[in-house]
C-alpha cells in the first residue's frame, strides 16, 4: 500500500464509527468571539482541517451559546459557524448550535456586552454617512412628539454627543446584520435554546427544576415567541415614528413606558371630566404590546432564575445521587444534562451530581477569563474531555 492510500485509510478510520457503535458527538461551550481558541480545539477534536474544511466524518458537533459578545472577533465566529453548518452537511455530520444568555440578549436588544470593538467589525466606508442620516432621523422623532405637545421620552431627547455613545461607528450595522432581515439575525432565530441528542440534553445554562416545563420543545418554542414579538413591537414603535430600528432595548422600554403613562394621563382626565372622546384616540392592541414590553425582564430570555440563566447545575450543592436532577432527566428520558455558562472554577471540563450533569464552560476566551479551549466527546456511555494538549477520561 502507498503512502497516500494508507493516510486515506487512517482519515477514515478516525471520522467513520465502525458499524454498531454509536455516533460520535463533540460538544463546547462558550466562546465570546475568541475565534483563535474555537479553531484550535476543533482542530484538536478532529473536526476541522487547516483550512477549516470539516473533517469530523458522521460526527455531530454541538455548541452551547454563548458565542457572542466580550471577545472582539464574534463576526469571525458567526461566519465559522454559519460555513460549518453547510460544510458538516455535505460530510456527512451536523453542527447544531444553541442559544445562549448572551444571544438572547442580543436578540431582544441588549448590547451592554457587546463592545465597540466588536460594533467596529461591522462598520464599512459608509458607516459615517449611515450615522449621520441616523441622527437626523432620530432628531425628526422627539421635535414631531414636542409639536404635537406630547412628552419626549429621555431616548430620544440625547445631544449629538450622547447620541454617538450610546450608537457608536458600527452600532447601526451591527444592530442590522442581527435583525430580523439581518444575515446573522435570520440565522439566529433559527436556533433552538435545547436539544435531546441520544441520551444527552445539550442547554446552554440548565432548567431550574421548580419551573421545569412538562416537554423540553416548550423552552425553545418561548424563546423564539419572545424574539417575535419584540420585533412586532420594534417595527410597530418603527411604523408610529417613536424610534429607530437598531434600537436598544432601555430605549425601546423608555418609550413604551412614555406612551403608556401618557395613555394612563389620558384615561385619568376622561374619568374626571365625563369627556372620553380622547381615549377613542388611544391605540389599545399596541398599548397592551408596550405594557408587555415593560416586563421583559420576566421573559425567559433575561429572566435571571429562567432557563437561560439559571446557574444551578453549577452552583447548587452537588449531590453525587443525582438530587433533584433525577426526576428531570427521567421525565425527558435522558440520562445527563451538558451545559455551558458558568466558568468552572479549574477551567476544564467537570462532571457533577454523580456525572449527570456536565460542565462546559473552562473560559475559552483566554483575554476574558484566562481559561482554556476545550470539547467533550461523547461516544456511547464513554465520555472524554479533549484539550489543546491531552484528553482525560471522565468518570463520575
Amino acid at each position: 500500500m502507498t503512502r497516500f492510500l494508507a493516510t486515506v485509510v487512517v482519515a477514515l478510520a478516525l471520522t467513520i464509527a465502525p458499524a454498531g457503535q454509536a455516533p460520535r458527538i463533540v460538544a463546547i461551550g462558550d466562546i465570546h468571539g475568541d475565534i483563535d481558541s474555537l479553531t484550535s480545539i476543533l482542530r484538536q477534536a478532529g473536526l476541522i482541517d487547516a483550512a477549516n474544511a470539516w473533517a469530523g466524518g458522521t460526527a455531530t458537533l454541538v455548541q452551547t451559546g454563548d458565542y457572542l459578545d466580550r471577545g472582539e472577533r464574534v463576526r469571525a465566529v458567526l461566519d465559522l459557524l454559519i460555513a460549518l453548518e453547510g460544510r458538516a452537511k455535505a460530510g456527512g455530520g451536523r453542527l447544531v448550535t444553541l442559544l445562549g444568555n448572551h444571544e438572547a440578549m442580543n436578540l431582544l436588544g441588549v448590547t451592554r456586552d457587546a463592545t465597540p470593538e466588536i460594533f467596529a467589525t461591522f462598520a464599512d466606508a459608509g458607516s459615517r454617512a449611515r450615522l449621520d442620516a441616523a441622527w437626523a432621523d432620530y432628531q425628526k422623532l422627539g421635535a414631531a412628539l414636542a409639536a404635537k405637545g406630547e412628552p419626549v421620552p429621555p431616548a430620544l431627547a440625547r445631544t449629538r454627543e450622547a447620541f454617538e455613545l450610546a450608537y457608536p461607528r458600527g452600532y447601526i450595522e451591527y444592530r442590522e446584520a442581527l435583525g430580523p432581515r439581518g444575515m446573522y439575525g435570520r440565522w439566529l432565530r433559527d436556533k433552538p435554546m435545547v436539544v435531546l441528542l441520544g441520551d444527552s440534553i445539550f442547554i446552554h445554562a440548565g432548567i431550574p427544576p421548580a419551573s421545569a416545563p412538562q416537554r423540553l420543545d416548550a423552552l425553545n418554542t418561548q424563546i423564539r415567541d419572545e424574539v417575535r414579538r419584540m420585533d412586532r413591537f420594534v417595527q410597530r414603535l418603527v411604523e408610529k415614528k417613536l424610534a429607530l430600528p437598531f434600537f436598544s432595548l432601555d430605549d425601546v422600554v423608555d418609550v413604551a413606558s412614555t406612551q403608556i403613562a401618557v395613555a394612563n394621563r389620558a384615561a385619568a382626565t376622561a374619568k374626571a371630566t365625563g369627556d372620553t372622546r380622547p381615549l377613542a384616540a388611544l391605540d389599545v392592541p399596541f398599548l397592551r404590546e408596550a405594557e408587555a414590553v415593560l416586563g421583559v425582564t420576566t421573559w425567559l430570555g433575561l429572566d435571571g432564575e429562567g432557563a437561560m440563566w439559571w446557574r444551578g447545575l453549577a452552583a447548587d450543592p452537588d449531590d453525587p445521587a443525582g438530587g433533584p436532577l433525577l426526576p428531570l432527566l427521567q421525565r425527558f428520558k435522558a440520562a445527563r444534562f451538558v451545559a455551558g455558562h458558568t466558568p468552572t472554577a479549574t477551567r476544564r471540563i467537570i462532571l457533577r451530581y454523580g456525572g449527570r450533569a456536565v460542565l462546559l464552560d473552562t473560559g475559552m476566551n483566554r483575554q476574558h477569563y484566562d481559561g482554556n479551549p476545550a470539547a467533550l466527546e461523547i461516544a456511547g456511555a464513554t465520555l472524554t474531555a479533549i484539550y489543546v494538549d491531552r484528553r482525560e477520561a471522565l468518570t463520575p
